[in-house]
């Protein structure tokens, strides 16, 4: 990885959010740290998922920059663990970089996923995008009401808190959540992968379009509470539609 930068590249200070990088290999997890240092962000670092867990015992980071082959408890599991527990947002980084293997941790519950190596800037980038995506939450509220019902579904956009019709909560990644809440501002008309892709993530983001297809199947199962009824439907050659009607309080 390359460090080179430009002095207009330094942030002002001032901590930008805290970040727990996840790596076993020592020269990776300090250059990423350093790098996301200099950018404003507060890290700190853990060469597995002990260390990890006991960063975390002194307060939850906003996200974790999370390695895939660690020793003991690989980053696969901690990723499927932290998304069960409404942890922080995870960012993977693994050296298999191959889509299949992108698509398990998107799965499992992963924000983003980047290969080993990666560009320093391009993982800032990323980071940026995520915690941006999961602080913005008030904007849709002011402007369609803070909660959304749907086929029984409850949808508090301010507390990013699903209820099923039984009224039990239902766990969302942050993915998960920034597509179910453009398809609730969206609802009953065709949108498109691209439409998706900027709805929730941004016009800046690179994110490719099968990851959308992954949430959207992760988002589906969650939405399934046996009654049979399809809230999403493929339309086929053009994208996905939100079929409910939603009524916004």
């Amino acid at each position: 990885m390359s460090l080179a930068m430009s002095d207009t590249d330094l942030e002002a200070a001032g901590a930008c959010g805290r970040i727990i990088v996840v790596d076993d290999d020592p020269g990776i997890r300090d250059v990423v740290a350093e790098f996301l240092g200099r950018h404003g962000f507060e890290v700190e670092t853990a060469a597995d998922a002990t260390e990890l867990n006991r960063l975390m015992t002194l307060g939850q980071p906003d996200l974790v920059v999370l390695d895939v082959m660690l020793p003991g408890e690989d980053g696969l599991h901690i990723c499927r663990r932290l998304s069960s527990a409404e942890g922080p947002a995870v960012i993977m980084l693994s050296a298999m970089g191959e889509e299949t293997d992108r698509i398990v941790g998107l799965e499992l519950g992963a924000d983003d996923y980047l290969p080993k190596p990666c560009n320093p800037r391009e993982l800032l980038a990323r980071v940026r995008a995520v915690l941006r995506r999961r602080g913005e939450r008030p904007d849709p509220a002011a402007h369609m009401g803070a909660r959304c019902e749907f086929n029984g579904w409850r949808l508090d956009m301010v507390r990013r808190e699903l209820r099923a019709p039984e009224g039990v909560i239902v766990n969302l990644s942050g993915g998960e959540f920034s597509l179910l809440r453009s398809f609730v501002e969206h609802p009953q008309r065709v949108l498109t992968r691209d439409q998706l892709l900027d709805f929730a993530r941004g016009p800046d983001s690179d994110a490719y379009d099968r990851a959308i297809d992954v949430q959207i199947s992760r988002l589906r199962r969650k939405l399934d509470d046996g009654g049979g009824s399809e809230l999403i439907r493929t339309i086929r050659n053009e994208g996905y539609m939100f079929m409910a009607k939603v009524a916004r309080r």
